[in-house]
């Protein structure tokens, strides 16, 4: 981590870890937009190009679609892998890496001579481009705890949906100035100076990632980043994208294969220690996974109107590349005012039953556009698609900044463009089979049906989405998103005695008071460890700690927070597996005091387990031990904030404390529903250890920090 006085960084680093200054000035948002753009742009300033790449290569226009499936093919395996990456990497070093492979790629597209060549530049812009969205989402999220924020500034999201959702539609327009201008290459070397400019903003105004690099072995790092997993999903990806792109001709062995190797790979991803395609996340998290195929559907059918709509302006109705770009403007410029508007605005289930209304009137609107067609009123038409695409991305955008674990929101934000672009590999497929035959009037209905089959779907999914609803009702009562989280309220219970502690504080980078960051209990998980009567009798007060720990339970039980509790106990087979030189457990099997299915190693009866609980029973110290199932059930439940409390400090708690620190969770400890038989290690630990790692709050703080809307 760079020091205090590191002048190679934008911003200084306070001792809390947190930029001094605005933290999200314009040197530090400047280069993320700009990146985060690369990649609609490059979707979208192609569409122009088609028609006049086809001519210079002496090929038929309908094979120049591969420049648009192999992008986005690319894009749709790239964006979550380069989540993950950037996770696991620092998302500073990945946004670096991709906007350099962009370069590369616009040298090698203007120097082509054959569609080969150009495919391969296509690929590179694919990767290349990928790592601006998912970077630029972690290192917001970064930023924003860094600063003490409960969440970025509304603005600076929606700075990034607005950048994202008006390239895409001004994209052509640009293309077909440019290519009208210079010749098809200029969709192409537009990349060099856009790219440099976007590295050099980058290496001035984004701070060096803190962590060093550990790739360790091969196979630990394959196993890290799931490359089997990426693997796998690419392998189906690149099976349905030859099924699609067949069409309307019926390729079942591609089929077939994309089926078995999505089969395939979600075997895998449900043994997979740190999956790259979380299938329990999915599953468990439907309003994440909802909002994954909303996000993909509503993309399908504008990129539908983009491409189906450029090529038909240029052939059946004679305009030229810049002529039909320049139609498409205003529909840029709407995107841009539609994004703005909804990234102003808390809720977000309104805007997007709105946007599913505007998809479905813009489709019914296209099924009476021809050749006769006033060009005015074509010019609505694509504007109708304008509000749709800005309104969607930003509140779709905004739903998964609110459901996707922090811990994972990198690979989470690619992922929201991966089903993007699998919706826009439809779309080249919708308008390649329409106009397979030439492009006509007909063809163009055959798209507008296709719209409203699609516009419908959404808005029904949106219409019935309940979740919208809850969490409109939960962020509208949370404090502005930007605003600095409030501390603790002053208690008004009776002081009782607590060991001395220090506590780990955000810096308010306006007033220099230090704050603790809220809790959203939707989110969080109440970790009970060890709170079994054969580990009670080793400390000090055990009556004491025991009730704190209900106190904590009670609160979780009010505010509907997760409850997990673990117990150590050792089963035959588990005793038997002990090594003697496992000083603890060896001990605990010759005094047989840990064996399972004894009154002494059950959870304290005052605890009392509900339905939805989670208990984990677990054969060594930590509560993530390889042998629990701890760490899937926590991602599968979305949570990313773990609240914990138990026996003994210097035993379950910092083990869990310090596995769960560097798995990135927000991690609070409750001091007072914590103690240790030795109460100078438990002092210690409380005061020069564990600060650096989590909050340190008592169960009296754990009504103020609570966001939860009653």
């Amino acid at each position: 981590m760079p020091s205090a006085g590191d002048t190679r960084t934008p911003e200084r680093i306070s001792e809390a870890g947190a930029p001094r200054g605005n933290p999200f000035g314009a040197r530090f948002v400047a280069p993320l937009y700009l990146g985060a753009s690369l990649n609609p742009v490059n979707s979208s300033i192609i569409a122009t190009a088609l028609v006049a790449i086809a001519a210079a290569l002496h090929i038929p226009v309908g094979d120049t679609a591969i420049l648009i499936s192999s992008l986005y093919l690319t894009s749709a395996l790239a964006q979550p892998a380069a989540g993950r990456l950037a996770e696991e990497f620092g998302p500073r070093r990945i946004f670096v890496a991709g906007i350099t492979l962009v370069l590369v790629a616009g040298v090698v597209g203007s120097l082509a001579h054959s569609l080969t060549a150009l495919i391969v530049a296509r690929v590179l812009i694919g990767a290349g481009t990928s790592a601006g969205y998912p970077a630029a989402m972690l290192l917001i999220r970064r930023r924003a705890e860094q600063a003490g924020h409960a969440a970025p500034p509304r603005e600076v999201l929606g700075g990034l949906s607005i950048t994202g959702a008006a390239t895409v539609a001004v994209g052509p327009a640009i293309g077909g100035l440019l290519i009208g201008w210079a010749g098809w290459r200029a969709a192409f070397w537009i990349n060099i100076p856009v790219a440099a400019v976007a590295l050099f903003l980058a290496l001035a105004g984004i701070a060096r990632d803190p962590d060093p690099v550990r790739f360790g072995s091969p196979r630990a790092l394959a196993s890290r980043i799931d490359l089997l997993g990426m693997l796998g999903f690419g392998g189906s990806l690149t099976a349905l994208m030859i099924f699609l792109d067949a069409l309307p001709r019926l390729d079942w062995p591609a089929l077939a294969a994309a089926l078995a190797l999505a089969a395939a790979l979600v075997g895998w991803e449900l043994r997979a220690a740190q999956p790259f395609l979380d299938v329990r996340l999915l599953v468990a998290n439907g309003a994440l996974t909802r909002t994954y195929l909303r996000n993909g559907l509503t993309l399908m059918g504008t990129y539908v109107i983009l491409y189906g709509l450029t090529q038909w302006l240029e052939v059946a109705r004679g305009l030229s590349a810049y002529q039909a770009g320049l139609m498409l403007m205003p529909m840029g410029v709407l995107t841009a005012l539609a994004a703005r508007v909804v990234s102003r605005r808390a809720a977000v289930r309104w805007p997007l039953i709105a946007c599913a209304v505007l998809l479905l009137v813009g489709a019914v609107a296209t099924l009476f556009a021809g050749s006769g067609t006033p060009i005015a009123a074509v010019i609505c038409v694509t504007a109708v698609f304008g509000l749709t695409s800005g309104a969607g991305t930003v509140a779709n955008q905004t739903v998964l900044y609110q459901e996707a674990p922090a811990a994972a929101l990198g690979t989470a934000s690619g992922l929201l463009r991966t089903f993007g672009y699998i919706g826009s590999i439809a779309s080249a497929a919708i308008t390649g089979t329409a106009f397979h035959r030439g492009v006509s009037d007909s063809g163009l209905h055959s798209i507008a049906w296709v719209l409203v089959a699609i516009s419908a779907l959404v808005l029904v999914m949106t219409v019935l989405d309940r979740q919208l609803a809850r969490a409109d009702r939960h962020h509208t009562n949370q404090p502005p998103a930007g605003a600095r989280n409030p501390g603790p309220a002053p208690s008004t219970e009776p002081t009782r005695a607590e060991p001395p502690r220090t506590e780990s504080r955000s810096t308010d980078m306006t007033t220099g008071t230090h704050t603790t960051p809220a809790l959203d209990p939707a989110r969080t998980a109440l970790l009970l460890m060890d709170f079994q009567p054969v580990v009670l009798g080793a400390v000090p007060d055990p009556e004491g700690v025991l009730a704190r720990a209900g106190e904590a339970l009670a609160w979780a039980r009010a505010h509907g927070a997760h409850v997990v509790f673990v117990r150590v106990a050792l089963a035959e087979k588990d005793a038997a597996a002990v090594p003697a030189h496992n000083k603890t457990f060896s001990q605990a099997v010759a005094a047989g005091y840990l064996t399972d299915g004894t009154a002494a190693t059950a959870v304290h009866e005052s605890l009392k387990a509900e339905e939805d609980d989670l208990t984990v029973r677990k054969t060594r110290i930590s509560a993530f031990a390889s042998d629990t199932d701890l760490r899937a059930e926590l991602r599968a439940r979305g949570v990313d904030t773990l609240i914990l409390a138990g026996l003994s400090t210097s035993g379950v708690v910092l083990t869990t404390l310090r596995q769960a620190a560097d798995e990135d969770y927000r991690l609070f400890l409750l001091a007072d529903a914590t103690a240790d038989p030795d109460p100078e290690v438990h002092r210690v630990l409380m005061e020069k250890v564990f600060p650096h790692q989590a909050e340190i709050i008592s169960t009296a703080d754990l009504a103020a920090l609570s966001t939860a809307a009653e």
